[in-house]
């Protein structure tokens, strides 16, 4: 039988009833090498059977009936959200970015190594979601696009909680210019969001930017689990340790929310 991975929760979720949801990290699996030991992401170059029995184990600790009911999409740092209503093969994943339902059992999962998930529901209206909000999705909408998705489903604005999941923190994600005037260029009030760092570089915290996008799409309860995925390898896996640490590749921490099964 499959063990159960130890994940995190976010306060509003945690008391949003009829939902289970998870931030899990890099312990609890079978992986070995750079991908020890709960690599849930079948792009790496990880074993696929050691993969698939990772996604068994957080499918299991959510509650879902198997595998396949732990959703996740080919992701592609884009703002486009896809609504999930069956299971579907892992070959014929849809591309996207951000994952709404209102189907109780699909485990909507998204994958990252410092990108910044966002978890969502909407408990009343029986609608979830999920988001890459990596910074080229963040910038192109894709959690203003997800809320108006789950709006469009039948979710209240001022009834959806969501939860910022570990990524980078400020300190950990340094930028050039290239990335801050985009910012900028489309959003003036997220100057509050970059703190100067060594010579044109900033630091950006992703998390206020992310927590301010949801306030203003209407989001008043907000949790951030505030959980830095470079500075703790042990913990979480992350893109950036793998470059600094000049490692050939990295496994992927899954983000999980679901309709409670009836």
């Amino acid at each position: 039988m499959s063990s159960t991975p130890p994940f995190i929760t976010a306060p509003h979720l945690t008391h949003a009833d009829g939902i289970s949801h998870g931030f899990f990290g890099r312990e609890g699996g079978v992986s070995s090498g750079e991908y020890n030991s709960l690599n849930t992401g079948p792009g790496s170059n990880d074993d696929p059977e050691k993969v698939k029995e990772n996604r068994t184990r957080v499918a299991a600790a959510m509650g879902a009936a198997d595998m396949d009911h732990l959703i996740s999409l080919f992701q592609i740092h884009s703002p486009n959200v896809v609504y999930i209503d069956a299971p579907f093969a892992w070959g014929e994943r849809p591309e996207g970015d951000a994952m709404v339902t209102d189907v109780p059992g699909l485990a909507l999962c998204v994958l990252t190594a410092d990108c910044t998930p966002v978890l969502f529901a909407d408990a009343e209206a029986g609608v979830i979601g999920a988001a890459h909000a990596g910074w080229k999705g963040a910038l192109a909408g894709v959690i203003e696009n997800t809320v108006d998705a789950m709006v469009w489903l039948g979710a209240n604005r001022t009834h959806i909680k969501a939860a910022i999941g570990p990524s980078l923190s400020q300190d950990s994600f340094e930028v050039g210019p290239d990335l801050k005037e985009p910012f900028l260029d489309k959003h003036d009030w997220s100057a509050a969001c970059f703190r100067p760092g060594q010579s044109d570089r900033s630091l950006f915290d992703i998390w206020n930017f992310c927590e301010a996008v949801l306030t203003r799409c209407g989001i008043n309860q907000i949790s951030c689990v505030s959980e830095d995925t470079l500075t703790q390898p042990d913990r979480y896996f992350s893109n950036r340790y793998r470059v600094k640490h000049n490692l050939s590749d990295y496994g992927r921490n899954a983000s999980v929310i679901m309709l409670d099964r009836k």
